[in-house]
């Protein structure tokens, strides 16, 4: 039996797991498909890759996260874009950064998670990638405005 806490962690591994396979596919240049078979072969719940030991993950989050961001990258890039200041374009982000934005407003065009909780998994992703703290406030700024864009009825 899964408790709370394990569904949660696996759910917060499943969004970081995203988020890399989205930065993969757009720095190697490799299929959705590609990436979630390597993903899910060879990364999820493994001992180790690269030394380190992998998280279980919530494999139908991770899915519909890379599905949606993939299915629906332009109109997510469109949110970001908005939210970004008009000297800062998304292609000039880090790459990492339009990996985050884009599993981020997957996730929250899907109905479910809470605009709030969504948010604050992926500042806490942020901070992961990024532990001296600009980028995390950024990300809940960018992430504050997207969600409210696409789920104004949760505000």
């Amino acid at each position: 039996m899964t408790t709370t806490a394990e569904k949660n962690r696996m759910r917060s591994a499943a969004r970081l797991y995203a988020v890399q396979a989205l930065f993969q596919m757009e720095v190697g240049d490799q299929s959705a498909e590609a990436v979630r078979r390597e993903f899910e072969t060879w990364r999820i719940g493994t001992d180790q890759h690269e030394g380190e030991e992998m998280a279980e993950a919530d494999i139908p989050l991770f899915r519909s996260l890379l599905d949606a961001a993939v299915n629906s990258q332009a109109k997510i890039d469109q949110m970001t874009h908005q939210a970004l200041v008009v000297k800062w374009p998304i292609a000039r982000l880090d790459p990492t950064l339009r990996a985050l934005f884009r599993a981020a407003g997957a996730e929250l065009l899907q109905p479910g998670t809470p605009p709030r909780v969504v948010i604050n998994e992926f500042v806490e992703i942020a901070k992961a990638f990024f532990p001296e703290g600009r980028e995390a406030r950024f990300v809940n700024a960018v992430l504050d405005h997207m969600a409210h864009q696409a789920r104004p009825e949760d505000f």
